[in-house]
């Protein structure tokens, strides 16, 4: 792959998740930074070792940002069904919360 960005997620050490981007032609060069404690203030670096779990490939840095936006307000569930490669358990956690399936099932409270 040449040019482009990554959209990463990180397994740390601590078992939580880390999802960022990176501008490059070479993942495994980002993933030694984070090991190798070179930013002292990066919210990694108490977390090492990391290990890369999931990543995918974008041309435009642009999408890049959004789509890592977008996955950071995920739940955890969510995003180990998008690292297991689970797209029917990422569809299904992607349903809205806020209204029930079956409108017959909603609660009104009691006026």
């Amino acid at each position: 792959m040449t040019g482009g960005c990554f959209v990463y997620i990180l397994r740390c050490a601590d078992n939580k998740y880390y999802v960022g981007t990176y501008r490059g032609v070479d993942l495994a060069t980002r993933l030694g930074e984070h090991n190798s404690g070179h930013h002292p203030e990066a919210w990694t670096y108490k977390r090492r070792p990391v290990k890369l779990v999931w990543s995918t490939h974008f041309d435009r840095i642009t999408d890049a940002i959004s789509y890592e936006a977008q996955i950071k307000k995920w739940s955890r569930a969510k995003k180990e069904a998008l690292i297991d490669g689970d797209l029917e358990r990422l569809k299904a956690l992607s349903k809205s919360k806020s209204a029930p399936a079956d409108p017959s099932k909603a609660r009104f409270p009691k006026q």
